[in-house]
């Protein structure tokens, strides 16, 4: 029989043991070729060009993700794949066949299982196409026509990205098996992934998890200036490493050291299945330590979503304060603006009042702030409706002013101070409520007192009246300013443009002065991206939660074909078919429960980092998506009971 013709009928007679990996496989190549084909669908161009240039960015930095994700799980299911056949293939050597024959024979056969899972997730990302952009922009509350239109760029980059990926294994394999002896092959599948150890060393593997877990938990949410980046970089690092060293050596001494609790031991058949729960965490603790790590990533990939969908709507209700804004030299302009107004649109609230501009040769940083009063701030934001919950400044007091970010790499907001003109003057607060609308996404404002406010405007006036003289034109000698500000909401914003051409003649006629004008667009889309970076998040959010569940999944299914003579021992010596099921069942409960406890725990402190630097309340999403995931394992759990409890029966 030809090596291709034995390695079919054994990919045929083995398909049902192939079947969990096919089917991951799958589902990694059909959600990469989904994201893939995004930046190849005409869709975005409907949403202008600065905002399709965005979101092919995020796309790409998604699908690199994906990437390197599909690198380490085909790193898993090939080795787990090469392990379970290992014991099978090495018989052939008592055929007469030589390792490269065998190793050839396993690649062939690896080979065909890559084609099978190609072809189906292909299959199943071409037919899922306008489904998967559909819930996109679902996800994302965007109304667009979607038109399907099949292109082979996706299908080829998919393609080539997997095959490379999946040969460098196969190669991987074939080398193996080459170097591997007789009885490696045949003993392979006994192999434990863990060294064996004493408990001295699981004891120190214990201590030093347990320490840098805790330690990546403190800085994840240690409030930090502009080392935030630095402290999240190590604190993902530790907290991997940790993950993986809490399950190498404080799980199984916790375990352990129960088994050798009698009391324990023996209430509820615990003798039946806790040995191999020692057993298994000692085997799979790379498998569990991956499955957490990738489930705290599901958690924060959708807290990430929901509090971009929170930023998002602030950032949108922030331009939106005010429809238009005037800002001039000249301080009478109030009545002149409202008569033109009313003239088209009803005003619902308006406000006006003044700044003062101060260049950066006046700070340390060398950037340029502007200086509000404090009771001009208040009546600014009393007229609007817009919360001020501060008493009165203190004259070496300020609360800077700022516009909503959408990521803050700053935490640490206690202790600033600022220096203005030499003065120190110590920050109380910092605020994104929008006093003065979108002129405060451009610039950054301090309150200040009103006594600081006037004498920051006295010598500003007195160097006016100093340098006056020097030129005609006061304002090409100085680069600060005073600037009075006229704030209109109107009742229809979306007939904003009525009033424009009416304003614009107070522009055109102002006899030397000046005066510019900011209307708010409500229709615009200019941060649509960000919509759709949120819905990208839930995705990711799925796609984490379903691939921990399938890696854990494939490595029990796996497992449970290893656990049919034990299962058939216990039958034989009585245990009852009922009582072996329940045994099982709580076996396989402690598999899935304790990395999923683990991530509760890790989540939590991933969530809160992120709280932090978003500014947004998280709490709720953080229950909602381990709810979800919950809902996933249990599912993952129960069809795993079944087979687990059908595999023992095939014995009994």
């Amino acid at each position: 029989m030809g090596s291709i013709r034995l390695a079919f009928n054994n990919f045929k007679k083995s398909f049902r043991n192939y079947f969990s990996m096919i089917l991951s496989l799958s589902f990694t190549i059909m959600i990469l070729y989904n994201f893939v084909n995004l930046t190849y669908t005409e869709t975005f161009k409907a949403f202008g060009e600065k905002n399709k240039n965005y979101i092919d960015i995020i796309i790409q930095v998604v699908s690199v993700v994906l990437i390197c994700f599909m690198f380490f799980f085909i790193w898993y299911a090939t080795n787990v794949f090469l392990t379970k056949r290992k014991k099978e293939i090495g018989i052939y050597v008592f055929m007469g066949l030589t390792n490269r024959k065998i190793g050839k024979i396993y690649a062939m056969e690896t080979i065909m299982t890559g084609i099978a899972a190609l072809v189906l997730g292909i299959l199943c990302g071409v037919v899922s196409t306008q489904l998967f952009q559909l819930l996109l922009f679902t996800i994302s509350d965007i109304s667009i026509d979607i038109s399907f239109r099949f292109t082979w760029e996706p299908v080829i980059i998919t393609v080539v990205v997997y095959v490379v990926i999946y040969m460098i294994f196969v190669i991987k394999g074939y080398v193996n098996i080459v170097r591997s002896s007789v009885l490696e092959m045949i003993s392979a599948i006994r192999q434990n992934e863990y060294v064996k150890t004493n408990n001295w060393i699981l004891f120190g593997k214990a201590v030093l998890g347990i320490t840098i877990l805790l330690n990546g938990y403190y800085l994840a949410v240690k409030e930090s200036g502009f080392n935030v980046m630095a402290n999240l970089l190590s604190a993902t690092v530790f907290v991997i490493v940790g993950t993986y060293l809490v399950f190498g050596g404080f799980l199984p001494i916790l375990f352990q050291k129960l088994a050798d609790n009698k009391r324990f031991l023996y209430s509820s058949e615990r003798n039946l299945w806790i040995n191999n729960v020692i057993f298994r965490m000692k085997k799979n603790y790379r498998t569990y330590a991956m499955t957490c790590v990738l489930l705290t990533c599901s958690v924060t990939a959708l807290a990430a979503a929901f509090a971009q969908k929170d930023r998002y709507d602030n950032m949108v209700h922030f331009r939106n304060t005010y429809t238009f804004q005037l800002v001039s030299n000249m301080p009478d302009l109030g009545a002149r603006v409202t008569d033109l107004i009313e003239q088209d649109n009803d005003i619902v609230y308006s406000s006006e009042g003044d700044f003062f501009v101060m260049d950066g040769s006046h700070f340390d940083d060398g950037f340029t702030y502007g200086i509000l009063s404090f009771s001009g701030v208040k009546k600014m934001a009393e007229a609007a409706g817009l919360d001020f919950p501060y008493d009165e400044l203190k004259d070496d007091e300020v609360i800077c002013a700022n516009h909503i970010y959408l990521l803050s790499f700053i935490t640490d907001r206690s202790d600033v101070t600022i220096t203005i003109d030499g003065k120190k003057y110590r920050q109380i607060d910092e605020t994104t409520v929008p006093y003065m609308g979108y002129m405060q996404e451009g610039q950054t404002y301090y309150i200040v007192s009103d006594k600081t406010y006037d004498e920051l405007l006295a010598g500003y006036n007195q160097w006016v009246s100093d340098n006056a003289s020097i030129a005609g034109d006061k304002q090409e000698m100085q680069h600060d300013e005073r600037i009075y500000i006229y704030n209109y909401r109107i009742q229809d914003i979306y007939n904003y443009a009525a009033s424009m051409d009416e304003l614009d003649t107070i522009m055109e006629n102002t006899d030397g002065n000046y005066v510019g004008r900011v209307a708010i667009n409500p229709n615009s889309d200019d941060i649509m991206w960000i919509k759709v970076e949120y819905s990208l998040c839930v995705f990711m959010f799925l796609v984490f939660v379903v691939a921990s569940g399938s890696i854990l999944f494939m490595k029990l299914y796996n497992d449970s074909f290893e656990e049919k003579e034990r299962y058939g021992v216990l039958t034989k010596i009585g245990v009852a078919k009922k009582t072996l099921g329940k045994a099982i069942a709580k076996e396989l409960r402690v598999a899935y429960g304790v990395p999923f406890l683990l991530m509760m725990v890790s989540s939590y402190f991933a969530v809160h980092s992120l709280e932090k630097m978003m500014s947004t309340n998280l709490k709720l999403i953080n229950l909602l998506s381990v709810g979800i995931i919950f809902v996933f394992f249990l599912a993952f759990y129960k069809l795993s009971v079944i087979l687990a409890v059908k595999n023992s029966a095939a014995l009994s």
